[in-house]
C-alpha cells in the first residue's frame, strides 16, 4: 500500500524538480528530514526525477493525484533546505474514485493529526447527510470546498491523469474521460 508524497525541490528559476516517496505520506516526517545532506532523506525520496522545470499549478493539477498521495512538500534549497508540508485531502466520495478534486491543505506535522481528524469527521458528517437525501453530491462538495478554503485556506484543485507533456493530450480527448 504505502502512504505516497511528492517532494518538489525549487529551483532559482522558481520552478521545480518533482520527486516520490513512497512513504512519506504517513506523518509528515519529511518536514524536518529533507536537509541539504542528504537531500533525499537517507534513501526515503526516490533519487530518480520524475520531471523537472515545472510549475507549483502543474505539480497540483498533473501529478498530485488526490486518490493515491497523502502529501505534498515543498523544498527550499536556497533556504537552507526549508521544507513546508501539505496534507492532499480528497473532496470526492467513493464511487468517484476517476475524478480527482482535491485539495492541498498547508500544515505543520504537530498539527496534522488534527487536520486528518477535521477532514474526515466532516467528509464523513456530509457523506451521511448526502445518504439521508438533504443534499446532493454536488451541493456537499460544494460546502466541502467552501470549509476547507475558508478554515485552512487550501488550495482547490483538479488532477488530470493525462499529463501536459502527453502528446495526445487535446481538449477533444479530455473530454471523453
Amino acid at each position: 500500500m504505502g502512504h505516497r508524497a511528492l517532494v518538489a525541490y525549487r529551483r532559482p528559476d522558481w520552478l521545480y524538480d518533482l520527486q516520490y516517496s513512497h512513504w512519506g505520506g504517513e506523518s509528515l516526517s519529511f518536514t524536518d528530514r529533507i536537509t541539504a545532506e542528504p537531500p533525499c532523506a537517507n534513501g526515503a525520496i526516490e533519487r530518480d526525477v520524475l520531471t523537472d522545470s515545472i510549475t507549483r499549478d502543474r505539480i497540483l493539477t498533473d501529478y498530485l493525484d488526490p486518490c493515491i498521495h497523502e502529501a505534498l512538500y515543498l523544498v527550499t534549497p536556497a533556504a537552507e533546505h526549508a521544507v513546508d508540508s501539505f496534507r492532499v485531502c480528497w473532496l470526492e466520495w467513493g464511487g468517484g474514485w476517476d475524478s480527482g478534486r482535491g485539495a492541498a491543505v498547508a500544515v505543520e506535522p504537530a498539527d496534522d493529526r488534527a487536520l486528518r481528524v477535521w477532514f474526515r469527521s466532516t467528509k464523513t458528517t456530509l457523506a451521511d447527510v448526502i445518504e439521508m437525501g438533504a443534499l446532493s453530491r454536488r451541493a456537499a462538495q460544494a460546502y466541502l470546498e467552501a470549509r476547507i478554503c475558508d478554515e485552512l485556506d487550501a488550495a482547490v484543485y483538479t488532477y488530470d491523469d493525462v499529463p501536459a507533456t502527453d502528446p495526445d493530450r487535446t481538449d477533444a480527448s479530455r473530454s471523453d474521460r
